[in-house]
């Protein structure tokens, strides 16, 4: 019997900036797929093809403690990449002591900041949604998960799911 590996500590880096002591949550992407159900002639039931990534697969939630200047800057980013924010994260198992380094690396923009309440004598908290064009999800130095949406490029594990489609139009 073994015990589950659990997040013991993370840091958010915002364009490089550390948030260690500020970052308090992040919501990480869903990855979800846009599937649509086809039912042809000879079929015993419908199959769901597979259409690519959903249209909110790539959203991030994240939240900080305090005031962040920073973020605010970076609302009007025009560049659909324009911000980075990594994710580092610690896991660890207690019976065995392992620690997992989980690195996740997204690009996009903010959609959202909510600053919440301002209340004097209150803790206060801004909360962010980034819409993501890129994704990266790393164990260890192992890359698990790399999308990268513009460039039309989906790995998983060692395998680039979208190659064959990229040179059938030509890209």
């Amino acid at each position: 019997m073994g015990m589950p590996s659990k997040l013991k500590n993370m840091n958010v880096f915002n364009d490089g900036t550390s948030y260690a002591g500020v970052a308090t949550s992040v919501t990480l992407p869903k990855l979800t797929r846009k599937m649509e159900a086809f039912r042809g002639g000879g079929l015993g039931g419908a199959v769901k093809a597979d259409f690519g990534l959903d249209d909110d697969a790539l959203k991030v939630e994240w939240a900080c403690g305090g005031y962040l200047t920073q973020v605010l800057k970076q609302y009007g980013a025009v560049d659909v990449a324009g911000v980075q924010l990594r994710f580092a994260q610690a896991y660890q198992r207690d019976d065995t002591q392992e620690v997992l380094a989980v690195e996740i690396i997204v690009r996009g923009r903010h959609s959202e900041i909510d600053r919440g309440e301002s209340k004097v004598g209150d803790d206060t908290e801004m909360k962010m949604v980034t819409e993501c064009v890129y994704y990266k999800e790393s164990v260890n130095g192992e890359t698990v998960f790399e999308i990268d949406v513009l460039n039309m490029i989906h790995m998983v594990g060692n395998v680039d799911t979208m190659q064959a489609i990229r040179t059938a139009i030509g890209l």
